[in-house]
């Protein structure tokens, strides 16, 4: 074990508040879904019960309709806004009205390929019928129509909330008559590094329309003044549609085979939405208006992690474009695009959860020379910089967050030389 591996296995412990991890102290002070899955890949490295433990308390704010929220409130914490008060999800625990990309059926199978032990089969079994919930309600609620892509209605639930691919679509919501509010990100984190004002403004006028709903599905996505057909939720989802699929078969589940075949045929004529011959990849569509989105996000290179190889020539020549522009892979938006940002959130940085997620994909689809790039420069800027939210993919510099817990998880779970398992 070398010292960056203890290093990252302290970051985790630091960020626990007794069976689930915040992302990291004061910044993110809740339990955050796609984060909390990526947690379990670290801790499933050095304990395997704790990283069961970080799934089973982050299902415990599930919804009955099947939605598993992109925040749980363990407590109401004033470094955060908007807090559970503001969400008024009327739930317990307190949760926000929204999802995030849904890794965690993904994450359940790779626990139990790595320790298929009796502990391992009976979690994942528990888990199974909630995984199974959420993913019917995605592809019900977010995707009305039966496009076979998945629609985020609030850019908080693609996890890249600031990415060019809202911008288009943002400038249309009109944030008069929010309630006033104090931001908290900034007093923790440089406000370079951060979503603009007039994003947030935005943001909390889509909250308080979900709020003002009662959080209808139904009425957010027919109503609501954002729908946008993600292709990294897209991709996620796909992805997990196959492990939950596997799943099932490996634990003897039966009767719902034929659903989650169902989901993953749609999905796979479905992306073909997304795809733009101009962009040389799969962009993002809002899905008022018609438009396509310009420019590549690291997200449409997700295809491979989804096992989808339609236009992989192509993709994979914009790959390694995009590659040629930056000192570091993989950097979340084109650095050839007006609308690229070097440092602020999801305009341009690096985020290691989405190299993982890529490079896994690559190495899946036989371009390991990719794989081993991507791989290779995951730990450089690890190394370089220490466990960091995100990473500047021209200087390598860590920017937002320190001590982050997905990052250290990545380190554990992928990047480290002396440790990777994948």
């Amino acid at each position: 074990m070398s010292d960056l591996d203890r290093r990252a296995i302290a970051v985790l412990r630091a960020n626990d508040r007794g069976g689930y991890t915040v992302p990291t102290a004061r910044l993110y002070p809740y339990q955050w879904n796609w984060d909390s899955a990526f947690a379990a890949l670290g801790f499933a490295i050095f304990d395997e019960i704790r990283a069961w433990q970080e799934l089973e308390l982050l299902f415990e704010g599930q919804w009955e309709s099947g939605l598993l929220p992109h925040i749980v409130f363990r407590r109401d914490d004033p470094d955060y806004f908007p807090g559970p008060g503001v969400w008024a999800a009327g739930m317990t625990p307190p949760t926000s009205g929204i999802t995030q990309p849904p890794v965690a059926a993904s994450v359940v199978r790779l626990l139990l390929e790595r320790s298929p032990s009796a502990l391992g089969v009976a979690k994942a079994r528990r888990l199974f019928e909630r995984l199974f919930d959420w993913h019917r309600w995605l592809h019900a609620a977010r995707d009305l129509d039966g496009l076979g892509v998945i629609a985020v209605t609030h850019p908080w639930e693609s996890g890249r909330d600031n990415a060019p691919d809202w911008d288009a679509a943002m400038a249309a919501v009109d944030a008069t008559g929010i309630a006033p509010y104090t931001r908290r990100d900034t007093g923790h984190v440089d406000a370079s590094m951060r979503p603009t004002q007039a994003d947030y403004d935005r943001y909390v006028k889509l909250l308080e329309f979900g709020r003002d709903t009662g959080w209808d599905a139904a009425k957010i996505y027919r109503q609501g003044p954002f729908l946008v057909a993600d292709p990294g939720l897209t991709f996620i989802l796909l992805r997990a549609d196959r492990d939950l699929l596997w799943l099932a078969d490996a634990l003897g589940i039966a009767g719902v085979d034929d659903e989650i075949v169902a989901w993953i045929a749609e999905a796979e004529a479905g992306v073909e939405r997304l795809w733009s011959a101009d962009a040389g990849g799969y962009v993002a569509r809002d899905l008022r208006t018609g438009r396509a989105v310009e420019g590549l996000s690291s997200v449409a290179f997700l295809a491979w992690w989804a096992g989808v190889r339609t236009h992989d020539i192509v993709l994979r020549q914009s790959f390694e474009r995009l590659l040629k522009r930056a000192a570091f892979a993989v950097p979340s938006f084109d650095p050839g695009h007006a609308a690229f940002d070097a440092v602020r959130y999801w305009r341009g940085p690096i985020w290691c959860v989405v190299n993982y997620l890529i490079g896994r994909g690559l190495a899946e689809c036989g371009h390991d020379d990719l794989a081993r790039r991507v791989r290779d420069d995951t730990a450089r800027l690890i190394e370089g910089a220490g466990f960091f939210e995100y990473f500047d993919p021209e200087t390598g510099r860590g920017a937002g967050g320190g001590d982050f817990t997905w990052t250290a998880a990545i380190w554990l779970a992928w990047a480290s030389p002396s440790g990777a398992r994948d």
